[in-house]
């Protein structure tokens, strides 16, 4: 009950939110023309709570006026931007970007209250399953399954660059030889098949992606890369031959009889083009001998980063489907000879072994963090108690040493390094795109001139050139419009006129005058006009174009012949998007015109009311004072804590980092798998200092700043665990009070509550239900190839979000319902794509609707409740009481 109440309310202020007047209902301290909203009669007692504890003592904001910054400013320019009333995602027909953060603010603001706010009788039942944990623990088995060589379907898709050959390409005189990536294709009912693709037509491939999906933001292609890697087998003995294999890909470079069978040592001679070596022939092979051969393997960090680079591509839906991917991954097929066999088994050794060794080392690495285990939990319950925070920075400010904090503080700065070290092992040698994302770094790091840097840093006053450029920016020379004023304006300008155009284009198309200025005018209208139409819309069940076009609230009055004339096209439309009809093309054109015409002149009056706001003074006053008030702390901290050391620091770190790390791609360090560990820990050791200085000296030097955010935190913190100081909801005292009264019926209402409990429970049982079955699926996926799990990360499970006085299940649903109301993503490409193509882009729309329909079958329904809404004035008034304070 207290649940869906306050759900209720939640969801009743953020809707007031887009009101003109909701800052004025907050009360103190924004400005009323009703006089002062004392708290106990705020019309968004929760909201206001919010704001009042967790926003207006924000560390920065706690010093901005009352007056002069949140009425005369902040609540004049927010109550201005709810005037222009920018378009919702109904006019424009897709997700817009408030309403995302709408559903996300909803869901976090509920999550809040209800885990915050206590009932009397303390006792608050929860719908659990113990077998959520195994599902949990299951979810991470999937971390090294991107990098397995077999069995990782995406998309329909399941893609190896399996192995390198070389070809022979005849130019004018001579032969050239290039390297040609062989690319293992398997699809669901179909034998697999292998296609020879040179670097150049990967290139080709991103080419012809951005053409066949404009605007869609692609991974970049990784660098050209021609080194190759001296790996070692074990190999067969016997006279055959063909047991020492010579080819272009896979070059036999001599033997030894080190036993050591780990990746490194597959790895031992490093990224570098080995020379063209004869195998050993001073002493025979007797039969059956085994020695270990030292073969290169040509091009295979190449390798590995294009198969990363293809499963990147392949996780986009539309990009898998794309006729360019499937005819890069479908045409001229090849045919492998022994010896480009022979190679493929080589790589996918050295997969698998890559694959043992990133396992071995997270274990290795989680057995150390264990040891620490005892401490940790020392540590959290010291955070998590009350002022944990504050304790902990004020012992980092008191003490200039890691060794001079107690026992628990050193244990985690011991755990730090663990993470740390996993995380470089992670990024830089463990996945497939390891080896380009480790060439950029060095690139990038080896370009920047950090003692160039360190004195800039150190003689330049931040403070006084930020002021400068924001001065010059927002000057207003006797009263003209600022720079950035203009050079805003002129952005804004380019997309109205850019707009206009295509407006323009369409009114020609469309051929009706009369079509176009309803719209048109149904853009400009007042919005108790627009909801009428909307309303219509709703009700009749018709497309919104249909209702505007046939509207008589909205002038000029459509003729019987014009009325007949949209029906049909929108009859037409439906049509042909389930089945294109050359008869009823005419029509379904027309009506494409004009949804797209409406979208235009909605577009291009958003711009026109952003550039409206834009000119307003008080937007120019708003940002100078937000500058004053974030910036200018931080710049009194950074000149006082000497930040410019820190560079030097970084760079000793960076290059450290990098020697590191040659080391281990390059020596046989994994001999014993504990050392590779240690040479990463060590790494981090030797920096610790320099980093725990930087931190110190800037809380030594932040006047109070630490502290205040620290408490600020703590704040939100105790209202979680403990709720507000106003006291508690007496939820039976609110039912019993109702029914006396006769607001309610008891039995119906005892009812709606039932029904509501079980819909929680069935509900939660249907998503428990729905994560085994994917968790299932996932987990057969990667057993099928015996594929190696990555374990957690060491410590990762050190606090818990109960800890917080948050419920683990209801963070759980909060996360589910986030993903199913905002799941989709960026509409820039596709709205492009839909101005050219809008019958495509509906048929899309309608796809992505089935297939939300199709994810949420059998989702249990919530059932309608009337009798709790007779609760929601005595709620109301008792949430006002609690939240008061």
């Amino acid at each position: 009950l207290k649940r869906e109440l306050l759900s209720q309310q939640v969801d009743f202020e953020i809707t007031e939110l887009e009101s003109t007047t909701a800052l004025q209902r907050f009360g103190a301290p924004f400005r009323s023309d009703y006089g002062e909203v004392a708290p106990v009669d705020s019309d968004l007692p929760i909201l206001r709570f919010i704001f009042v504890h967790h926003v207006r003592n924000f560390p920065f904001l706690d010093q901005a006026r009352e007056k002069e910054f949140w009425q005369n400013k902040l609540q004049v320019f927010l109550e201005l931007f709810a005037q222009k009333h920018i378009s919702s995602s109904e006019d424009r027909h897709e997700e817009s970007k408030r309403r995302k953060l709408s559903i996300k603010a909803k869901k976090l603001v509920e999550l809040m209250m209800v885990s915050g706010i206590p009932t009397a009788s303390g006792y608050e039942e929860r719908i659990r399953f113990s077998e959520l944990e195994i599902v949990d623990r299951g979810a991470q088995d999937q971390g090294l399954l991107i990098n397995a060589p077999e069995g990782h379907e995406i998309n329909g898709w399941d893609v190896n660059v399996a192995g390198v050959r070389t070809t022979s390409v005849k130019r004018t005189v001579r032969y050239h030889q290039h390297a040609e990536f062989l690319i293992r294709v398997r699809r669901p009912g179909t034998p697999d098949r292998y296609v020879g693709r040179r670097y150049g037509e990967f290139a080709k491939l991103q080419k012809q992606l951005r053409t066949e999906l404009p605007g869609k933001v692609l991974p970049p292609l990784p660098r050209k890369n021609k080194n190759s890697t001296v790996s070692a087998f074990l190999g067969g003995g016997g006279d055959d031959d063909a047991s020492s294999v010579s080819s272009a890909s896979t070059q036999n470079t001599g033997t030894t009889h080190d036993e050591n069978g780990s990746l490194r040592s597959l790895m031992g001679a490093g990224h570098r083009r080995a020379a063209s070596l004869q195998p050993d022939r001073s002493s025979p092979r007797a039969s059956g001998e085994y020695r270990r051969e030292h073969v290169t393997l040509y091009r295979e960090d190449q390798r590995v980063s294009l198969r990363a680079f293809l499963r990147t591509y392949l996780q986009n839906p539309q990009v898998a489907a794309s006729k360019a991917m499937e005819e890069f991954l479908t045409g001229n097929p090849v045919k492998l000879n022994e010896e480009e066999r022979e190679d493929l088994d080589r790589r996918r050794a050295m997969d698998e072994k890559r694959i043992e060794e990133q396992k071995r080392f997270y274990e290795i690495a989680r057995q150390r963090a264990k040891e620490l285990d005892v401490y940790m939990e020392r540590f959290r319950r010291d955070i998590v108690e009350s002022n944990g925070l504050t304790r902990l920075f004020q012992e980092i400010r008191e003490k200039e040493r890691i060794a001079d904090l107690t026992t628990e503080y050193q244990k985690f700065a011991e755990w730090l390094r663990i993470e740390v070290a996993a995380t470089i092992y992670h990024l830089f040698l463990a996945e497939d795109n390891s080896p380009e994302l480790f060439a950029q770094a060095k690139r990038i790091h080896s370009m920047i001139p950090y003692g160039t840097l360190k004195q800039v840093i150190r003689f330049a006053n931040p403070a006084m050139v930020m002021s400068g450029v924001l001065d010059l920016f927002l000057a207003q020379p006797f009263g003209a419009r600022s720079l950035a004023q203009r050079v805003l304006g002129m952005a804004l300008n380019d997309g109205i006129r850019t707009f206009q155009k295509s407006i323009d284009s369409l009114v020609t198309k469309i051929d009706d005058a009369a079509f176009c200025e309803k719209l048109k005018r149904f853009v400009n209208a007042d919005e108790d006009t627009k909801n009428i139409v909307r309303n219509e819309a709703v009700v009749e069940g018709v497309d919104l174009i249909v209702a505007i076009l046939k509207s008589e609230h909205i002038d000029p009055e459509p003729t019987p012949e014009q009325v007949g004339k949209v029906f049909n096209a929108y009859v037409a439309w439906n049509n042909a998007v389930d089945n294109v009809d050359d008869e009823m093309k005419a029509g379904v054109q027309l009506f494409a015109y004009l949804k797209q015409l409406l979208k235009m002149y909605t577009r291009q009056r958003d711009k026109a009311m952003m550039l409206a706001v834009i000119e307003e003074p008080v937007t120019l006053q708003l940002f100078r004072d937000l500058f004053t008030i974030f910036y200018e702390p931080l710049v009194r901290v950074y000149k006082s804590a000497n930040v410019y050391n820190s560079v030097t620091d970084f760079a000793a770190f960076a290059d450290d980092m990098f020697r590191v790390l040659d080391l281990a791609q390059r020596q046989d360090v994994s001999a014993d798998p504990n050392q590779t560990v240690q040479s990463f820990i060590d790494l981090c050791a030797r920096h610790q200092d320099n980093f725990y200085k930087f931190v110190h000296e800037v809380h030594v030097h932040d006047n109070g700043l630490f502290g205040q955010l620290m408490g600020w935190l703590e704040g939100i913190l105790e209202f979680l665990r403990h709720g507000p100081k106003g006291g508690k909801l007496d939820m039976n005292a609110l039912f019993q009070g109702a029914v006396a009264m006769r607001q309610v019926d008891k039995a119906a209402a005892v009812a709606e509550i039932d029904a509501l409990i079980r819909w929680q429970e069935e509900r939660k049982k249907w998503h428990h239900d729905k994560t085994r079955q994917k968790m299932a699926a996932d987990h057969s996926s990667s057993s099928a190839d015996g594929a190696a799990s990555a374990p957690l990360p060491p410590g990762s499970a050190t606090f818990r979000s109960s800890d917080f006085g948050i419920d683990e299940a209801d963070l759980a649903d909060l996360n589910d319902e986030v993903a199913r109301d905002g799941s989709s993503g960026s509409e820039s490409a596709e709205d492009r794509e839909e101005d050219a193509h809008p019958i495509a882009a509906e048929r899309r729309r309608r796809a992505k609707k089935q297939d939300h329909l199709r994810r949420s079958a059998g989702e249990p329904v919530k059932p309608e409740v009337s009798q709790l809404k007779g609760l929601r004035e005595g709620f109301l008034s008792m949430l006002r009481m609690v939240l008061a304070d």
